[in-house]
């Protein structure tokens, strides 16, 4: 059985960034980089925010990530109050479904796991300055979509 899901997003360097998930059961750790799916970070913050409100209609949302030259599907899944991670990895940027793998899966409450993200962005947050980020990861800092996520979290999820 997995346990509490650690999210960890690594101070970028050189446009690149180390990632990882756990959750005692398994784990996955990779670095990706910032481009070509350059909004990737701040999609990730939209779709944690709209996973927090039950009442929208949508359940599944898929996220582009990149490490060049794999490709990866961040795809969570809501049913009710549970969600459902999981990360596809392609061996090439034509993320053809048939070559794609399950590199991690994990299941939990959706308050859960957007709390996991949430410890993460909020360091990513904090460190921002000291850690050079927008130099380092070669693009602005999500602060719009942050804040709305962090709003979201503060409110509790419906």
């Amino acid at each position: 059985m997995s346990g509490k899901l650690e999210v960890s997003f690594n101070s970028p360097q050189c446009g690149w960034m180390s990632i990882g998930f756990e959750d005692g059961a398994s784990e996955f750790h990779t670095t990706t980089a910032h481009t070509p799916h350059e909004f990737a970070m701040p999609e990730l913050l939209q779709i944690l925010t709209a996973l927090l409100d039950a009442e929208l209609p949508q359940n599944e949302y898929l996220l582009k990530w990149n490490r060049d030259p794999e490709e990866f599907d961040f795809r969570f899944l809501r049913e009710s109050d549970s969600l459902l991670l999981e990360i596809y990895q392609y061996p090439t940027g034509k993320r053809d479904v048939s070559e794609r793998e399950v590199a991690f899966s994990h299941k939990g409450t959706v308050k859960d796991i957007c709390s996991s993200f949430s410890e993460t962005f909020n360091q990513l947050y904090a460190d921002r300055e000291t850690d050079e980020f927008e130099f380092n990861w070669r693009q602005p800092f999500p602060h719009e979509q942050f804040e709305k996520f962090r709003g979201r979290m503060e409110r509790g999820h419906s």
